[in-house]
């Protein structure tokens, strides 16, 4: 038995080298100052940078025994680092992920803590204002939106992958064997009663994004698919209806023709486009069915495991 419950932390990074050591300090400042009766580790899993990152947190680990770090053989992205980090963790209440530019701030964790103690067992960061650009906001509430009228998951609107889950929570978290997995959903899966704690989500202030619109489109993209079936049904009842459409029109003209066979045009216009339209709807179910073939290739056809190349303090 352990004489303090031990919180596990997680920060992926991937050429972090401008916020990585705030990320530690801050940390261990909340850790430190704020949450008492709690021992912590923060483990840190490095998507094989290709700055000074690493060395860093190398040199930071020398005097930080909370502190340990994972090194990755390859980038693999940061849902797949968090996942593997996940499976190293200890404590009894994980933290999925503090973002090394800590616009999710760590200040939040012993509210969490409080919200734990009240009988849930997972409890989530909502980022409730976003300090970021018009377009991109737009874009999120677009996502969270069409996620929450299709997927077959709950999840807060807003909530990411700043979260505080039990043990017993994770253990059947990491029961899923997916290759891509969408983390938050799996836990709000995988909980009986959850929370939730608002903070704004602020800007970026080191550093650059290493999540651009096209990996963010990727991600969402994953969460739909692997989380409903509704475009694949949505793609089945538009074929449907329009297959409905054509036949009607092709018995108007049918009938037609026999009534009024001298104003009968060409129907090259008309030809067109049906043409058009056909052909269009029909490269987009290509391409929500070849979603989903991507999706469960990708679960069956294992690629070459990312491996662990270094871990320090464990």
């Amino acid at each position: 038995m352990r004489a303090k419950p031990l919180i596990s932390i997680i920060t992926p990074t991937f050429n972090e080298e401008e916020s990585i050591e705030k990320c530690i300090i801050r940390v261990r400042s909340v850790m430190g100052n704020l949450i008492s009766g709690f021992n912590y580790e923060h483990i840190v899993a490095d998507n094989c940078s290709s700055d000074r990152t690493f060395e860093l947190l190398k040199s930071m680990a020398r005097t930080d025994k909370n502190l340990k770090l994972i090194r990755n053989s390859r980038n693999v992205g940061p849902f797949r680092n968090m996942w593997s980090a996940l499976k190293h963790t200890s404590g009894d209440l994980i933290i999925p992920m503090i973002p090394a530019d800590l616009q999710d701030p760590p200040e939040v964790i012993p509210i969490m803590i409080s919200k734990l103690k009240e009988g849930n067992d997972a409890v989530f960061g909502v980022r409730e204002n976003r300090n970021e650009s018009l377009v991109m906001r737009l874009a999120r509430n677009m996502f969270y939106k069409i996620y929450t009228k299709i997927s077959d998951t709950n999840i807060p609107k807003n909530a990411g992958e700043f979260l505080l889950i039990e043990r017993k929570v994770l253990d059947e978290v990491l029961t899923a064997e997916d290759e891509y997995p969408y983390i938050r959903s799996l836990v709000a899966q995988c909980s009986q009663k959850y929370s939730t704690v608002s903070y704004e989500w602020s800007k970026r202030k080191n550093g650059k994004s290493k999540n651009n619109w096209y990996k963010l489109f990727d991600q969402g993209l994953n969460a739909l698919i692997s989380n409903s079936a509704v475009p694949a049904r949505i793609s089945i009842t538009l074929g449907i209806c329009l297959s409905i459409v054509s036949a009607l029109a092709a018995l108007f003209n049918l009938f037609w023709f026999i009534l009024v066979p001298n104003n009968v045009s060409n129907g090259i216009p008309t030809l067109i486009l049906v043409t058009l339209l056909l052909g269009g709807f029909q490269l987009f179910s290509l391409g929500i069915i070849g979603e989903y073939i991507l999706s469960i290739n990708s679960q069956v056809r294992k690629k070459p495991k990312m491996k662990i190349r270094q871990k320090i303090n464990f």
